[in-house]
């Protein structure tokens, strides 16, 4: 999906919505592209503010604003901070007719040579997000003054992010002088799109910021409503109807490079989100889930029409079967599977999916458009489903703080009344009682009736009329992601170790195997296992590969294969010292700093591991380690050793049960880190007889 303008690299505030494509990497500042793509087909015709076009900026004098939050004094920050944003003020007004202009003027101070990206400015926009004014200055660490001229800047197109086509682009140049001690200023006015009824500050990103203000101004008559996203409410400083200004002092950055097993910066983020309404604009949004998913419906209702083509299709992939569960996955798997990511966003194809016959005769939409098909497809077979926006970074949409924010679509599959299988894994609840299987169709290596790991324990928004609600996605049992390895070893007196693998991955864990095994050439396979394999091995070699069940994501992916690793086992004079757990590193690299954001495990998964050795001729075990066995609720891991004649066999487990942990338990996960470390990298004696 795609989005509408905003500023980015130096800004901290971007236009966030609905319509955001999961494909998009992001960090704090800079998300995908927000998806609010111009449809005004849909909400009506659009009435041009009035406002003047601006020239750049003639004089190479900054403005006395940027003088004057220049002169700041900074408080001490860690030396790794890059740059610091002294002022970023924005002012969002809002006309009699419903349309908008938002101004902003930034100012950072760049304070190390890594600081230097904040010094271009880059600037989203597109047809309906006309840029009206725009002055970029910057002061050298010598004081010099800078202004940025019409010349330096350029019009360029958005790359990358999944999307084949779009028409946002963004207008960016670079400031001079723009070394550690260097401000670097700009503003910006820019039209808002027509059709927005709500608008966001981001006031918080990898940067920290001295002063930051948003005012909201609103023509007589017109009313609001503001609500917080990870971060407590702040009243406005200013209270009048039409008037209202919110002020945040010394917000500190969000820095997570340093923090193993992170959360994702979205999900630490502060923001507030302001709806309005008032005479005049039609299908405005208010602060509920229901508000929004009513404005949604109506905008996608006649996209989801079925064709006649669309039902003889459903009807073929579903012809003999009667179960809910074997016609909806039939029909899941075939959006999955045979229709391609492919991304055309233009004007309102940003947000609005395009018409369900059209994706089903190209065969080929972004996740809405995947999410689109897939609901017109089970309409014909009797099955009713709903859209569903989520987004990938867990944590970034909160149940308490509705909006359009979000950057994928995925489907929401309603399960019939007393209907119930085995299968059904990825289920939700509505406050009403109704349940729906939740798939993403995107997706390409998730099973069905599963759900990606990145979503879940997330909140979604069921897009269902005036049942609209948002939604937590659950959090699925380990052993629907599992990796069982097995392997049957002789070990000679040289050291040298021989043998069978059996590699067996089900669920997530299997998806870049999958993806490897279907995609990539024969020598790119071969690096992929050599890279796995160095991971535990020196000197090694692998033969015989063979792999099953590549595509077939509802049975496990498995790999087999031959492998002989030399100096396996070190040698000490009469003993020789060996390593049972072979293959698989589980293990976690932390630090041992005071910890202040949750712990992101990533994934519940199950992991298995049944290694026999043969010991070589004349050799018995002297030493063995003691088995391990640690349950912390969260996750457990537990290792045994036994001999058996001339065998050795190891095996283990670990399960993750729970995807995130409050800060206050990093110390059980250094305990959890430790005990895995010293099974894994624990040796048995042997000892010549």
């Amino acid at each position: 999906m795609s989005y509408t303008a905003g500023l980015a690299v130096v800004s901290t505030r971007e236009h966030f919505s609905i319509g955001f494509d999961q494909r998009c990497n992001s960090d704090v500042r800079q998300h995908c592209k927000p998806a609010l793509g111009g449809f005004l087909g849909a909400l009506g015709a659009v009435i041009l503010l009035g406002f003047t076009q601006y020239a750049l900026a003639k004089s190479d004098s900054a403005p006395g604003w940027v003088h004057t939050a220049s002169a700041q004094t900074l408080p001490h920050y860690p030396d790794e901070t890059n740059a610091v944003v002294l002022l970023d003020e924005v002012t969002y007004t809002v006309a009699p007719n419903g349309q908008a202009v938002e101004h902003e003027r930034r100012v950072v101070k760049i304070l190390r040579p890594q600081g230097r990206d904040e010094c271009v400015v880059h600037i989203n926009f597109d047809k309906d997000t006309k840029i009206l004014l725009l002055a970029a200055w910057s002061i050298g660490p010598d004081g010099h003054e800078y202004a940025v001229k019409d010349k330096d800047f350029s019009d360029v197109g958005l790359e990358g992010g999944g999307i084949a086509f779009d028409d946002v682009k963004h207008r960016t140049a670079q400031a001079p002088g723009c070394d550690p001690g260097a401000v670097v200023a700009y503003e910006v006015e820019q039209r808002v799109r027509p059709y927005l009824t709500e608008t966001t500050w981001h006031f918080q990103d990898d940067l920290p910021s001295l002063n930051q203000s948003f005012t909201l101004e609103l023509p007589a008559g017109y009313t609001y409503g503001a609500v917080w996203a990870h971060h407590a409410s702040v009243a406005p400083v200013s209270t009048d109807a039409q008037h209202l200004r919110w002020e945040m002092k010394d917000v500190p950055g969000i820095d997570l490079e340093r923090i193993p097993l992170a959360p994702s910066a979205q999900s630490l983020a502060g923001r507030m989100t302001v709806h309005y309404a008032g005479p005049g604009i039609a299908n405005a949004t208010v602060s509920t889930w229901k508000s929004i998913g009513e404005w949604y419906s109506q905008l996608a209702k006649d996209r989801l029409t079925a064709t006649p083509e669309i039902g003889a299709k459903a009807a073929e992939l579903t012809v003999g079967k009667t179960d809910f569960y074997d016609k909806s996955e039939a029909i899941g798997e075939f959006v999955q599977k045979q229709v391609r990511y492919f991304a055309v966003e233009v004007g309102i194809g940003g947000l609005q999916p395009h018409a369900a016959g059209d994706i089903f005769h190209n065969r080929y939409g972004d996740c809405k458009d995947k999410a689109t098909l897939l609901s017109a497809m089970l309409s014909t077979v009797g099955i009713h489903s709903a859209l569903m926006v989520v987004d990938t970074h867990r944590g970034f949409i909160e149940a308490n703080a509705p909006s359009l924010l979000g950057n994928h679509m995925i489907a929401a599959i309603e399960i019939p009344a007393g209907y119930d299988s085995p299968k059904l894994h990825s289920v939700v609840k509505t406050s009403s009682g109704r349940r729906y299987l939740i798939f993403d169709p995107t997706w390409e290596k998730t099973p069905f009736g599963q759900l990606e790991h990145n979503l879940q324990g997330s909140v979604g928004l069921l897009l269902e009329g005036g049942e609209s609600q948002a939604i937590e996605l659950p959090v699925l049992d380990p052993t629907l992601n599992t990796i069982h390895r097995s392997g049957n070893f002789q070990l000679d007196a040289n050291g040298v170790l021989k043998g069978t693998i059996v590699e067996k991955r089900f669920g997530d864990l299997s998806e870049r195997r999958r993806e490897v095994y279907t995609k990539a050439d024969e020598k790119q396979q071969s690096d992929f296992l050599n890279k796995m394999l160095g991971r535990d091995l020196t000197v090694f070699t692998a033969t015989d590969v063979k792999v099953e069940n590549v595509d077939a994501l509802n049975r496990e992916f498995t790999m087999s294969y031959s492998l002989s690793a030399e100096h396996y086992a070190k040698s000490m004079g009469s003993l020789l010292m060996v390593r049972p757990r072979v293959l698989g590193s589980l293990g976690y690299s932390l630090d041992h700093k005071t910890r202040k954001v949750a712990i992101n495990l990533g994934e519940t998964e199950q992991a298995n591991d049944d290694y026999a050795i043969e010991l070589p001729a004349g050799y018995t075990v002297d030493e063995i380690p003691d088995p391990v066995k640690i349950d912390l609720g969260f996750a457990a891991y537990q290792s045994s050793f036994e001999v058996a004649g001339n065998k050795l066999h190891y095996t283990r487990r670990y399960t993750v049960r729970q995807l995130t942990l409050p800060a206050d338990r990093y110390a059980d996960m250094q305990k959890l880190a430790s005990a895995i470390s010293g099974d894994e990298s624990s040796s048995v004696v042997l000892k010549k007889q």
